[in-house]
């Protein structure tokens, strides 16, 4: 069987509005499970991919900061 893990990702969250996403992102985190990261992965991909420069730089920077407070 092959399987395409970034559509089923993809295919599952299609549609969904603001709220929808948001409910997912929120609950992938508070759950912390370790199969949730493929998701986020994919949605963080999807961000990236629609952001300006500068918007990823905030990211980045972001990002950068809390990896170095951990």
């Amino acid at each position: 069987m092959d399987l395409n893990l970034r559509e089923a990702i993809l295919s599952n969250i299609t549609g969904n509005n603001r709220e929808q996403l948001e409910a997912t992102i929120v609950d992938a985190i508070q759950k912390g499970e370790e199969k949730m990261l493929p998701g986020l992965g994919v949605l963080f991909e999807l961000i990236w991919q629609e952001s300006s420069e500068s918007e990823k730089e905030e990211m980045l920077e972001a990002l950068e900061q809390s990896v170095n407070q951990q």
